[in-house]
């Protein structure tokens, strides 16, 4: 039987791009299509995306596919990070370029959005703890600076919504993606709109919100055109990328802890509820919406934003080594020796990133890592050890122990931090897949599409098609022991 083609544009804060993936449904092949860039872009308004590049990208990565596949397409589906949205006008136009969620307008808007409604009834309304890039806090800056765009505008779409509308022409936002807005309500399945209210935004900007699966319609006309092919349906599918990263992680029957291991690292429970307790609260816990009506009770950690920042800039400096050069460094280099947080605030911008590490280092009284093989070893020993606060924070909120962590995202091609983190946590690591988030992204689509019927079908074809790879943890005794030293530091 031919192979049916679903294809995922997914998109990240560097990079995109188009996977095709091909099925006859007892196996599933992975090809990428078309890769570009996504760097933002620094401007005197501020931080920018540059979305009509991306959406023209797209359009050519769809072109290829269609020259490539033709007929055996069955649907396209998006994903990207959360939070970042456009405000468009009553006929649909787009007012004004996307601001990046790193773009520093959200300076002050926590104490300010905190004194319009305090942050813990914010929780009780939205599940999301406030962190600096959340759509809320941005909606406020653009409010308190009577921007004309918000102004003006009469709908809000995230960046996956946005897109999907350029190729459909419907608006629709997203349930899992408007779920990391610290807008939205999961006990209500609605937007939270005492949070809206309270922050002084039009309520007309907040329009309908789909579940992930749902088919928003064919393509228009003239992307048809372009291309090279009509009527291919364009799925919401679970449009976070996290979301659609936990969909196509193959948990074994009973598992639900989870690690999304990318430049964004993010742990957390698949659970049928949001925990909205004081103690999730307290901890730093957020809920988010995840296919088939799941809830993923989560915490964001710095991941290999840390490795990526200095690889970045040694290339700068002149010295550009790839990832397994880096990995090695970090091996041969002693462990231990001093440790950062990696969510201290000090790392949270771009830049200079090896001095950054050196000078928390220096501040808190440890050894300076003077090449970059310590440097690497600190801040990848660093991130597990910040896997395991947020792994016994979990512990103690829901009262339960884990056998095992499941892992899938590009990070999982490090397996010095692989390894590392299943040392650090003391339980068994079952890596894979590295495309999780595609994988989720296309699996959505099959049942949206009728040829799955749910997404334990889709999860055991993932289990089937891909390697995995398991970690134990070693050298407990001395993990154990560091761990301890590390606490210190948070």
């Amino acid at each position: 039987m031919p192979k049916k083609v679903f294809l995922s544009i997914d998109l990240g804060a560097g990079s995109g791009r188009i996977i095709a993936a091909k099925t006859d449904f007892t196996h599933l092949y992975l090809e990428e299509v078309h890769r570009f860039n996504n760097p933002g872009t620094d401007l005197p308004g501020g931080s920018y995306w540059n979305i009509i590049g991306l959406f023209r990208d797209i359009q050519e990565g769809l072109r290829k596919a269609v020259a490539t596949y033709g007929n055996r397409i069955c649907s396209i589906g998006i994903d990207t990070w959360g939070c970042d949205f456009a405000l468009l006008d009553g006929s649909g136009r787009m007012l004004g370029m996307p601001h990046q969620y790193r773009d520093p307008r959200f300076e002050g808007m926590a104490e300010k959005m905190h004194a319009l409604m305090p942050e813990q009834e914010i929780y009780q309304h939205t599940g999301v703890r406030t962190n600096f890039y959340n759509s809320s806090l941005h909606l406020l800056a653009e409010k308190l600076r009577q921007s004309p765009s918000l102004m003006h505008a009469e709908r809000l779409l995230f960046i996956p919504d946005l897109l999907a509308y350029w190729l459909t022409g419907v608006m629709a936002n997203e349930r899992t993606l408007a779920s990391t807005s610290q807008l939205f309500d999961p006990a209500t399945d609605d937007w939270a709109w005492p949070v809206i209210d309270a922050l002084g935004l039009p309520r007309k900007i907040f329009g309908n919100i789909v579940a992930p699966g749902t088919i928003l319609g064919p393509i228009r006309t003239e992307i048809a055109d372009y291309i090279g092919m009509e009527n291919i349906p364009v799925i919401a599918s679970a449009s976070h990328d996290t979301a659609s990263a936990v969909a196509g992680i193959p948990m074994s029957q009973g598992d639900n802890l989870w690690l999304s291991s990318g430049t964004w690292s993010i742990m957390g429970l698949e659970t049928p509820v949001p925990i909205t307790t004081q103690a999730a609260f307290d901890a730093g816990f957020c809920n988010e919406l995840g296919h088939s009506g799941t809830v993923r009770f989560l915490k964001n950690i710095s991941g290999l934003w840390l490795i990526q920042e200095c690889k970045r800039q040694w290339a700068i400096d002149g010295d550009d080594l790839d990832y397994a050069a880096l990995a090695e460094l970090a091996i041969e280099a002693p462990a231990f020796t001093a440790f950062i947080d990696p969510d201290h605030s000090s790392f949270s911008t771009a830049g200079e990133m090896p001095d950054k590490i050196q000078e928390f280092c220096r501040a808190s009284g440890q050894d300076i890592p003077n090449v970059k093989g310590k440097i690497l070893r600190v801040a990848t020993d660093s991130i597990a050890m910040k896997y395991r606060v947020t792994y016994e924070k979990i512990k103690a909120l829901t009262g339960h122990s884990f056998a095992r962590l499941h892992v899938g995202g590009g990070g999982i091609q490090n397996a010095h931090l692989a390894q590392a983190t299943a040392n650090a946590l003391g339980i068994e690591i079952i890596a894979g897949p590295i495309e999780a988030t595609s994988c989720g992204n296309v699996a959505i689509q099959m049942i949206a599409t009728g040829h799955l019927p749910d997404m334990a079908s889709a999860r055991e074809l993932i289990k089937k098609s891909f390697d995995f790879k398991t970690y134990l943890p070693q050298d407990q005794e001395n993990w154990n022991a560091a761990y301890e030293t590390f606490k210190k530091f948070l």
